[in-house]
């Protein structure tokens, strides 16, 4: 079967889409049919320069920055489309093709204009005005970019919902994000992590404990509801090292608050770290804190931490409920003293601690499985196969 893979954003680029989009093409290529050979002839396409990767490590065929008449082709010559996020271009052609698509919902492009679920610029979480016809929030939610931008953003909201809506197949990482899009056809297949981390947490605790953020360094994370937190933390006299891992536009200004809170021998910005030494710094970690304030449809720093066995508190953004089951805690999204309270509970608590390790394990291993992440899109392609002989009939 010929299935074209679309993702919009790729390696060299670095984020969770581009995680999953991998994992799932490798995965698919590596499925063998019942005569031995590969059953998916996979085309992955996307929009991102190549930079210094090399494609040609991969499995599966790479095609990167097509033209809009080869995007054409390539998908008139596909037996099943799948589409990772909302793309409009491949979702039109494929529609006018009357090729079977499937698109994979990895934001909330198609409830939210701006795709994050949050209200600009204040950055809180957005109670649903579209989905509920508040339209006029939405302009206003938009506004810092121009009347004519956020009109745009709107108008593209309803085009999308429109394409999807005439998917064969709606595929969503998590129930709650289902629940939310109110489309057709809705399959949840959760995320799959591509190899196991190790399990292993620290045989003797940090000393102070080590606390970890993994993630880009924008709004959207809640790093500085992180920050505030620890300066809650460190105001009632706590011992604690707060690794920062990543980077992105927000690090000065957050380095700026770091310093001002007097906040520079416990907290520690590490920029990008490479694999072996992202596992000696998890390797010393007593809690990851993840605080994102929106924008997340399933989590994978959350269930990467739960599979190395390490307690995990995150905001009670529903992706993160639905992930983390008995395997962490919650606070209150953007509630700094809420954070600083659960954060204090765990590194006073090692009962607790080592009851949400073991939790985060098993409900990693049972939740974000790989190969039931490839087997069910498998099944889901295979149940297209008869439509798209059809149309090319």
């Amino acid at each position: 079967m010929k299935l074209l893979l679309y993702s919009h954003f790729f390696a060299p680029s670095v984020g969770g889409v581009e995680t999953i989009v991998r994992s799932l093409a490798a995965g698919l290529a590596d499925l063998r049919a019942p005569s031995g050979g590969a059953e998916f002839e996979v085309t992955l396409v996307t929009q991102t320069p190549p930079g210094d990767f090399d494609d040609a490590s991969l499995v599966f065929r790479v095609i990167r920055r097509p033209s809009f008449s080869e995007l054409r082709r390539l998908i008139r010559s596909s037996d099943v489309v799948h589409v990772a996020g909302a793309a409009i271009p491949p979702l039109v052609l494929s529609l006018l093709a009357h090729r079977p698509f499937v698109v994979e919902h990895h934001g909330f492009q198609t409830i939210c204009p701006n795709g994050q679920l949050l209200i600009e610029p204040a950055g809180t979480p957005c109670p649903g005005h579209f989905m509920a016809g508040r339209h006029a929030e939405c302009w206003r939610c938009n506004s810092a970019q121009g009347w004519a931008a956020s009109r745009k953003l709107w108008l593209l909201t309803f085009v999308r919902r429109f394409l999807c809506a005439r998917a064969s197949a709606n595929v969503t990482p998590t129930r709650w994000l289902g629940g939310l899009v109110q489309l057709s056809r809705v399959t949840p297949i959760p995320h799959g992590l591509a190899a196991a981390a190790s399990q292993t947490p620290p045989a003797t605790p940090a000393d102070p404990p080590v606390i970890v953020f993994q993630g880009r360094l924008v709004t959207t994370k809640g790093v500085r509801v992180l920050l505030e937190a620890a300066r809650v933390l460190w105001q009632e006299k706590r011992r604690f090292e707060l690794i920062i891992i990543g980077d992105g536009p927000e690090r000065l200004s957050l380095e700026q608050f770091v310093r001002d809170a007097g906040l520079e021998t416990c907290v520690r910005f590490t920029g990008r770290l490479a694999a072996a030494n992202l596992e000696a710094a998890f390797g010393r970690c007593s809690l990851v804190v993840v605080p994102s304030l929106g924008g997340e449809v399933f989590g994978l720093v959350v269930a990467e931490s739960m599979e190395r066995g390490l307690p995990v508190v995150a905001s009670d953004l529903g992706a993160f409920s639905e992930v983390l089951g008995d395997g962490g805690l919650t606070f209150h999204t953007g509630d700094a003293q809420d954070l600083a309270a659960k954060v204090a509970l765990v590194l006073d608590d090692p009962s607790l601690a080592s009851r949400l390790s073991q939790n985060a394990v098993r409900r990693a291993l049972d939740f974000c499985v790989r190969g039931r992440m490839i087997e069910a899109h498998a099944a889901a392609y295979r149940s297209l196969r008869g439509s798209a002989d059809r149309s090319a009939a």
